[in-house]
């Protein structure tokens, strides 16, 4: 089996990506020429072309064209598209909107830190197809962590807890940010949306499908098109999942809130008397 190939954050050197990432001055080149750009501006005109045209089009040759110096000229800032990609990850997190719900319920925290990464996603629907498994553990990142964790506040959570929660949440948001573009792909490769191609489809299926063989798959999948207007509908999957990712951390929230207490010292001198 051939494996499918997938961008992946952390895939260059670690110690001069770190660097990269929190602008450690000892990776500027002590020697040669003044440099005429910044780093930013580099990594602004990445982003802005993966943006437009997707990674694949992130090469060190475009991205030198875009900011207007020869190609080697480049890898003076970047060594290669890893820390490229690394140094264009941490710059979207350090951007996103972060909406402050301190004092609100709980869901409703969530429920915003779900939309702002789905925001982000439908900004930057590149990121989502990114693999984070190892994180570019930037300034950007770091910040977007420390404020996502921040919604699990007054919930009794352990650290761990806290993490696997968060985690949890994040990854029912990408796997829905994929779907999302995946959706728009197929629209735009087959020139028609969903109810273009089911009105095509629809009929041919109708002659092969055996209603009384597939009962429920011909039932189910009938109410399901005519309630989404699709097979598949990622705004109607994000709302109705989020609920049951919300309805299922609940579980992990009631659970702590009704861990007993350790008992104060004074009543377990008393219990042992």
């Amino acid at each position: 089996m051939i494996p499918v190939p997938i961008e992946r954050s952390s895939a260059g050197d670690p110690a001069r990506t770190l660097a990269l990432l929190w602008r450690d001055p000892s990776v500027v080149p002590r020697r040669g020429p003044a440099r005429g750009l910044s780093l930013d501006t580099v990594v602004d005109a990445a982003t802005e072309l993966a943006d437009e045209e997707g990674l694949a089009a992130v090469t060190m040759r475009r991205v030198a064209e875009a900011v207007g110096v020869a190609p080697m000229t480049l890898y003076t800032y970047v060594q290669g598209k890893a820390e490229l990609l690394d140094l264009m990850l941490d710059a979207t997190y350090a951007r996103m909107r972060r909406a402050d719900t301190g004092g609100e319920p709980w869901r409703r925290r969530l429920t915003a830190v779900a939309e702002e990464n789905r925001a982000l996603y439908d900004a930057h629907p590149w990121a989502a197809r990114v693999s984070t498994l190892r994180p570019p553990l930037g300034p950007g990142l770091v910040a977007k962590y420390e404020h996502e964790l921040a919604a699990f506040d007054g919930l009794g959570l352990t650290d761990v807890d806290r993490d696997d929660c968060l985690t949890y949440l994040l990854a029912f948001v990408q796997a829905n940010a994929r779907a999302r573009i995946e959706a728009r792909a197929a629209a735009a490769d087959s020139a028609m949306n969903d109810e273009q191609w089911w009105a095509a489809a629809g009929p041919l299926l109708a002659r092969v499908l055996d209603p009384q063989t597939y009962p429920l798959a011909t039932r189910v999948g009938s109410a399901a098109g005519a309630a989404h207007g699709s097979a598949h509908d990622p705004d109607h999957a994000f709302t109705f999942g989020l609920e049951r990712v919300l309805d299922g951390l609940a579980v992990v929230v009631d659970h702590q809130a009704k861990e007993p207490e350790e008992p104060s010292r004074p009543e377990r001198s008393r219990r042992s008397r």
